[in-house]
């Protein structure tokens, strides 16, 4: 088993910055990918950014390139997305998930975290 644990969220206004944290423990293997996912009031969740573990490499969705990005922390098994430049539309709660395969859908991720709530105002 492995456990997520998210933190970082919060109330910003349009143009500012946020760091979100999930920090990893339990059965956690460095061949995990690790993703942030969102879900918006009324919407799918869905995909943000995901990284894999060993080597660093990167994945975006296109509403996230340029604003946000996504790094690890090997010694604190943490990873974090930074966002900048942030919208109302960011609103949303944001998870962090990990798997054994490198996703943009949900289904591969093996765990989830509770969720961390991101509100921009405009």
């Amino acid at each position: 088993q492995v456990q997520l644990v998210e933190s970082g969220g919060g109330l910003v206004q349009a143009g500012g910055s946020l760091r979100l944290s999930c920090a990893a423990s339990g059965r956690f293997f460095s061949t995990y990918f690790m993703g942030w996912f969102r879900q918006a009031p009324g919407k799918e969740r869905e995909f943000v950014a995901a990284i894999r573990w060993s080597t660093g490499f990167t994945y975006y969705a296109d509403s996230a390139k340029g604003r946000f990005a996504i790094s690890r922390d090997n010694a604190k098994n943490t990873v974090y997305l930074q966002m900048n430049s942030l919208k109302p539309e960011d609103t949303a709660v944001y998870y962090c998930a990990a798997g054994r395969v490198a996703a943009m859908t949900e289904a591969p991720y093996d765990y989830w975290g509770q969720g961390t709530q991101v509100t921009v105002s405009s």
